[in-house]
């Protein structure tokens, strides 16, 4: 059974005491809902962290604000006041979640006899868990996924519908993987024979992902060849992502939707990687690099900083934004050359 997040309340001191802040105003007013500025009415906890939005706090019906102490000092009405008002926002909207009321095994689902799993555990409907497997206490499986053969799931994991695990997979703990996430499936590796045409190489090792990490919808992480890919802890990954074998994403790495990595690269820890950016394999990349969307990594990357690309491939931003002016004046350059060569013959 699911609890409603309608059904959950806290006073504003109680949401203060959580997140550290202090309270502006009555304390003991009951938030119900977290809600944007324009659609906030009473009960409502709204937050304020672009500066483009600040002519709503004039018109905003939300009974109170999460604000920097700047703007707290230019507000009459009822605040939770901290530094960093959106970090609190998201710690906040963690407690207003949909969460499980109780912890139970549908009848539906198969477990394997062998299979170690605990008793503080939920597991829906249709769910797979092949011999070997072990869940740890606090996991949620959700209906229709699968747990391969000797694959490990972490405490307080949350795995939604339809995510398929491999064999041999180790998640840990307190990670989220939505709908659709594949860990495991074989790395493309294949051997080319001019007689025989592709020959397919066994992919023998395994997939290992860290602590608190959170997989989008449809992300496919490949099992390694001789060696795990691995996922590091503290890295989020959006929809649709593919990660190749072999590859290694160091901690608290972020990669937007739609980007790709191929086979045998290493990324490196707090690194960002925008959406749609494309990998080469083979490559390092040392921490703290920044990938504008689109990015085509050809080339392994050894300073930290922000890179884009474009018509060429990645360089650093000072180098792609000068570049791109250019782009944007070859047509008038081409002219006056055309013009320029008319007059010279």
């Amino acid at each position: 059974m699911l609890c409603d997040e309608s059904e959950k309340h806290f006073t504003l001191a109680e949401l203060t005491a959580f997140v550290g802040a202090d309270v502006q105003g009555d304390g003991d007013i009951v938030i119900h809902r977290l809600a944007t500025l324009e659609e906030a009415g009473k009960g409502s906890l709204s937050f304020l962290s672009n500066p483009i939005y600040t002519k709503l706090l004039l018109t905003t019906k939300a009974s109170a604000l999460i604000l920097s102490p700047e703007i707290a000092q230019t507000y009459e009405g009822n605040a939770l006041v901290i530094h960093n008002p959106y970090l609190a926002y998201a710690r906040i909207s963690r407690l207003f979640e949909w969460t499980l009321a109780t912890c139970d095994v549908h009848p539906t689902a198969w477990i394997h006899e062998s299979a170690v799993v605990s008793p503080d555990v939920r597991i829906g409907p249709h769910v797979t868990i092949e011999a070997g497997a072990v869940i740890a206490a606090g996991a949620t499986i959700a209906a229709g996924s699968v747990i391969g053969h000797h694959s490990v799931i972490g405490k307080d994991t949350i795995i939604h519908s339809n995510v398929t695990i491999y064999h041999g997979v180790l998640v840990g703990d307190r990670c989220i993987l939505h709908s659709g996430a594949v860990l495991g499936s074989d790395g493309f590796g294949f051997a080319h024979d001019e007689s025989q045409g592709w020959v397919k190489i066994a992919q023998l090792a395994g997939v290992v992902v860290g602590d608190d990490v959170d997989i989008g919808a449809n992300v496919s992480i490949d099992r390694g060849a001789l060696v795990d890919t691995v996922i590091g802890n503290g890295v989020i990954i959006d929809n649709q992502v593919h990660i190749a074998h072999n590859v290694v994403i160091g901690e608290k790495t972020a990669i937007a939707g739609c980007s790709a990595i191929s086979g045998s690269t290493r990324i490196g820890r707090h690194c960002t990687i925008g959406g749609g950016s494309c990998i080469a394999g083979h490559l390092n990349i040392v921490d703290g690099v920044h990938l504008g969307g689109m990015a085509a990594v050809t080339n392994s990357i050894t300073e930290p900083g922000h890179y884009s690309s474009g018509t060429v491939g990645c360089m650093p931003v000072k180098m792609w934004r000068k570049s791109t002016v250019r782009f944007r004046q070859l047509d008038d350059i081409a002219r006056r050359l055309k013009k320029l060569e008319k007059t010279l013959d």
